[in-house]
């Protein structure tokens, strides 16, 4: 028999298994700078261009197997889905909720600009990042939130392996939520601009199953 966990509004079927490639997007000029993007729309520099060229490339000759390319809608993320797209002859599907995680007042600015000009905010978002929001901003929780409404529902959806194009925060918080690794120790799953780790739906349906969120 088939069975369920019903969480909201996702329903998960527990016996179906895929993988889920996960690409940070290209280099920026803000990457390149060090400043703080969030949900600024910022665009590929020709580094990210030629970063996600080689991988996507990459990915091609060592033939990853997956049926579609999500994306975050913010530029970045969907140019590094296009020129996928256009190498491995794949659609790709840019939907709500992947977007990096926003730091309002914050954005624009450097971390060290960030200490010097909002230090009691930075001393208490740096203390409790999960669930502080910045000024105008998101906490890594709020984020969460709605970034696994969408995994969840591309779990439920797919049959196949897929692909998806988002940031740099929400690949390393995804990581924190499945292992339990604290908020304060998120650093240690950074990656690099275009790079590619696999996760399996499995990790976030036992995740859903044990945890109830």
């Amino acid at each position: 028999m088939m069975q369920f966990i019903v969480q909201t509004s996702i329903l998960v079927e527990l016996r179906k298994i895929m993988k889920l490639f996960f690409i940070r997007h290209g280099q920026t000029d803000w990457n390149l700078q060090k400043k703080i993007q969030g949900s600024y729309d910022s665009e590929l520099n020709m580094t990210g261009i030629a970063q996600a060229e080689e991988l996507s490339t990459k990915i091609s000759e060592l033939n990853y197997k997956f049926s579609k390319i999500y994306t975050s809608k913010q530029k970045r993320a969907i140019k590094t889905a296009q020129i996928l797209s256009e190498t491995i002859k794949m659609e790709y599907i840019p939907i709500d909720g992947l977007e990096e995680v926003k730091l309002g007042e914050w954005e624009g600015l450097t971390w060290d600009e960030v200490k010097e000009r909002f230090p009691c905010e930075y001393e208490e978002w740096y203390s409790y990042r999960r669930y502080t929001r910045p000024p105008k901003g998101e906490s890594y929780q709020d984020m969460l939130v709605r970034v696994l409404e969408v995994i969840h529902r591309i779990i439920n959806e797919e049959h196949d392996n897929v692909a998806v194009v988002t940031h740099s925060a929400v690949i390393m918080c995804l990581q924190c939520y499945l292992t339990d690794t604290p908020y304060e120790d998120l650093m240690k799953f950074n990656i690099n601009n275009s790079s590619i780790i696999e996760l399996d739906s499995q990790s976030f349906i036992n995740k859903l199953a044990f945890s109830g969120k």
